[in-house]
């Protein structure tokens, strides 16, 4: 069984078709399903349902797929390894990071870059469940999400920050005036949050549901670039991640100022797959991560207001 086959099955069961596996993985279609035909030979088993297209994985194929995941991360990181021990990481860095936390994950990016300058790095925005999803599935080295109360067994975490939240409005908003906004305050303007189904909307709205305000927006939106872009014109406000401040500053008209305190605060932390040894892009990102002062920056970004 080649290692170049499994990576063949991997791509057809994330394509979903002969034709569009086979133009990623560089070869023809007739090689493709070659390949393919001869893992179901080694393993005497059937791996793909077929009709006149690609329809589905049978049950032993899902498992296969699963395990293929895990083989071919390993095979990488001992390629990765060894070429690491003769001068620095040389592969793809795949980071996962929720959209709540992307203003700050340059601080990863920087740290990381100086240490490997022959690397690279992927960076997906993903929701939490799908980051969660994706480490699993071994589709990325290591993740930025919020981290449970519980730890998960099959998880490493390693705690970045607390989230705090800031009210965000135009200048001119007679509440750009406040040095602090309360949560019932907020709740009463034309909110622009991000939708129910994510998870940064959720704790806002468990945040609020604490202090017995109830959160409803007049615009709703699946990414933070959409509510910057409604804060920009228009009547709109919103409440945002403090890390919206490392990105957007007070720049072009928009203030931000802090939310009263809140009786709970959900950390942000990075997440690798509990396995022994670690990879080593995996082992990197954790080096990194201890390195990035995420706190200190928060605060370093809040500082010329606190100072008014």
């Amino acid at each position: 069984m080649l290692i170049r086959h499994l990576r063949f099955f991997v791509v057809l069961a994330d394509e979903r078709h002969f034709g569009r596996a086979a133009e990623t993985c560089g070869v023809s279609q007739p090689t493709l399903s070659q390949a393919i035909r001869k893992l179901e030979e080694d393993l005497n088993l059937a791996l793909v349902i077929r009709g006149h297209r690609f329809t589905a994985l049978t049950p032993e194929g899902e498992k296969l797929l699963r395990w293929s995941r895990r083989i071919l991360a390993d095979h990488d990181s001992l390629h990765e390894d060894l070429r690491g021990a003769r001068g620095g990481l040389t592969g793809t860095l795949r980071l996962g990071v929720i959209p709540a936390a992307m203003p700050m994950i340059s601080l990863i990016s920087e740290s990381f870059a100086r240490r490997n300058p022959l690397a690279g790095l992927e960076i997906r925005s993903m929701s939490f469940q799908a980051l969660r999803r994706a480490l699993e599935a071994f589709e990325i080295d290591g993740g930025v999400t919020y981290l449970d109360q519980a730890p998960e067994e099959n998880l490493r975490e390693f705690p970045l920050y607390r989230e705090r939240y800031l009210f965000a409005c135009r200048a001119e908003h007679p509440l750009a005036e406040r040095r602090i906004v309360g949560w019932a305050e907020a709740a009463a303007q034309p909110l622009c949050l991000l939708r129910e189904e994510m998870k940064h909307r959720r704790i806002l709205d468990e945040v609020a549901g604490d202090l017995g305000v109830e959160l409803r927006p007049k615009i709703t939106c699946n990414s933070f670039l959409g509510v910057a872009s409604h804060l920009r014109a228009g009547p709109w406000c919103a409440i945002v991640p403090q890390a919206f401040r490392f990105v957007f500053g007070e720049a072009g008209g928009l203030a931000l100022r802090e939310m009263a305190e809140t009786p709970r605060r959900h950390m942000v932390g990075l997440v690798l797959a509990e396995r022994s040894p670690q990879t080593p892009m995996a082992e990197a990102l954790r080096s990194c991560v201890e390195e990035a002062d995420f706190e200190g920056r928060l605060e370093a970004s809040a500082a010329p207001r606190a100072a008014e």
